[in-house]
């Protein structure tokens, strides 16, 4: 399946004590190379979260984030350290006595570190909430990068069937460059006035005929046509196989090139190579 390296996602969803954001970032990479933000509520899940994206992607930079916001103003969950407060009581008693002036103010009283406690998080509840949350943005991931592959595969499939015109009109000119490369040796040959067996032309013909045959590679570009288009119907990631299939076109396109003698198929070499730079060009952006 054509899939793009570039997309974007986020979700949000409320959690133990507060609320959950997760977002996923990606831009194009040669492999998998995924940066990961947590607070620190999350840290011990880094290796599930990274495991969890293998699963689903392949390639790309990815930024994965998570952030976490304690509900705000929810006192239900605070108590008062008792013990603590008491020895704090004691203690101002106790001064009192030797500086009767100074006066303590319940607030800055509550502020004194260990005072006021909060109830301990529900560490396992937030955890498999932000995994939960993670899946659904990996869902939405996927399919942004589908949506984005599907408007990528259109544009290849032009250029493929650029390639596929270009291979046809090519073959429907080889019998005439054959037969005009042939007038043009025996012309040559008598221009010299020598005596020469017809054998020995006929050889010739043939040798330079065989120098600039390509048939062979024309067969083989039709055929990496057809391999692309199975490529574009497979269910995984497909960029690493059409990249080396572009290797493969590149290296046909040079071959014609060589062998033309004909200026039509040395046009149609040239436009060949700038349908398969496009095509490399848009591959670099698949998964």
């Amino acid at each position: 399946m054509i899939r793009s390296m570039t997309a974007f996602a986020g979700s949000e969803a409320p959690a133990t004590g507060g609320n959950l954001s997760c977002e996923l970032r990606a831009v194009n990479h040669r492999y998998l190379e995924l940066s990961v933000r947590l607070p620190e509520e999350l840290r011990a899940l880094e290796t599930t979260f990274r495991e969890r994206v293998a699963q689903k992607v392949s390639r790309g930079k990815i930024d994965l984030s998570f952030r976490y916001r304690p509900a705000v103003g929810n006192t239900s969950d605070l108590k008062v350290n008792e013990r603590l407060l008491d020895q704090l009581s004691q203690l101002s008693y106790r001064l009192a006595e030797k500086f009767p002036e100074p006066r303590t103010e319940i607030t800055e009283l509550l502020r004194f570190p260990g005072v006021l406690e909060e109830a301990p998080l529900d560490q396992a509840g937030l955890q498999s909430e932000a995994l939960a949350l993670l899946d659904l943005t990996l869902i939405e991931f996927v399919v942004s990068r589908e949506r984005e592959g599907e408007k990528l595969a259109a544009v290849m499939q032009e250029k493929i069937n650029g390639i596929e015109r270009i291979v046809a009109q090519v073959r429907e000119w080889l019998p005439e460059i054959r037969v005009a490369l042939r007038s043009k040796m025996e012309l040559k040959l008598a221009d010299l006035k020598l005596p020469l067996d017809p054998g020995r032309l006929e050889q010739e013909v043939v040798l330079n005929l065989q120098k600039i045959d390509v048939d062979e590679e024309l067969d083989r570009l039709t055929s990496h046509v057809a391999e692309a288009r199975r490529i574009f119907k497979l269910p995984e990631a497909v960029g690493r196989r059409l990249d080396f299939l572009m290797q493969e076109f590149n290296r046909e396109a040079n071959t014609l090139g060589s062998k033309s003698v004909d200026s039509r198929t040395t046009q149609a070499a040239v436009e060949l190579k700038v349908f398969i730079e496009q095509l490399r060009e848009q591959v670099q952006n698949l998964e």
